[in-house]
């Protein structure tokens, strides 16, 4: 049997890959905070018929050898944390971080998760959530007979009461961490840390290497949507091609078969 249909097949699978990850990126592109996923291939082991620089005559090595190839797989799909584009909404309470970090968000578990999606909301307790009514964390509490709400881009939460006075009820924190693009997806526009992202590492926004926020403004997705068009036909053509090599290697083996005839 020919080699080629079962490497063909693995390209057929990784194409399939290749396009489930474009369609999630473009029914994503009006997410907000989401970022685009990237997905990497790897070729298979080789079948080595004759090794490289093999003695062919007395003192006569070979300069190549003979290696046939079993095909391709879909070694991992990244998150790619490249900047959004900024969208006004005048919502004083939407935000944007602009550079590197996170939101934290408490799950019902005591769980964190992380996520680049600011639209915050208060819920009935004045605490600050996200859209799914989780907390951010560290927690905020906004008195609900207050004025007026507006975030500095250091964090910072300020209110303003029914008499004209000014405060401060808390600060948002951002976390960072040493290989984002190792985060989990966990759906809900929330991310979760494992060992590959590493430790996350906590700070106010605007110093030591993270973000600032940008009040009345939601970070839109990162993905590019003629990018993606385009490495969807690629992605189509690649599988058609290799369709037509398994239907190649069909009819050689007719043709095989009809010598015997």
């Amino acid at each position: 049997m020919l080699r080629a249909f079962s490497t063909a097949a693995t390209g057929m699978t990784a194409q399939q890959t290749m396009v489930d990850t474009i369609a999630n990126n473009l029914a994503n592109v009006n997410t907000t905070g989401f970022k685009r996923s990237q997905i990497n291939f790897q070729d298979l082991l080789y079948v080595t018929m004759e090794e490289p620089g093999t003695e062919v005559a007395s003192g006569i090595n070979s300069p190549s050898g003979i290696e046939i190839g079993s095909g391709v797989r879909a070694a991992s799909t990244i998150k790619v944390f490249s900047a959004g584009e900024l969208q006004s909404t005048g919502r004083p309470l939407d935000i944007a971080i602009t550079g590197d970090g996170f939101l934290q968000v408490t799950m019902p578990n005591g769980d964190l998760r992380y996520t680049r999606d600011g639209s915050l909301q208060t819920n009935a307790n004045g605490e600050l959530v996200t859209t799914n009514g989780y907390a951010i964390e560290p927690a905020i509490s906004v008195p609900t007979d207050v004025v007026s709400v507006s975030i500095e881009k250091d964090g910072g939460v300020n209110i303003t009461d029914s008499s004209g006075t000014q405060s401060v009820v808390g600060t948002i924190q951002l976390a960072r961490f040493p290989n984002p693009s190792g985060l989990s997806s966990e759906g809900g526009n929330l991310l979760s840390e494992t060992k590959a992202s590493g430790t996350p590492t906590t700070g106010t926004p605007g110093e030591s290497g993270f973000g600032s926020i940008q009040s009345g403004f939601l970070e839109k997705s990162n993905v590019q949507m003629v990018n993606e068009l385009v490495n969807l036909i690629t992605a189509q053509r690649a599988y058609e091609i290799n369709s037509r090599a398994i239907r190649a290697g069909d009819d050689m083996l007719r043709t095989a078969n009809g010598i015997v005839r």
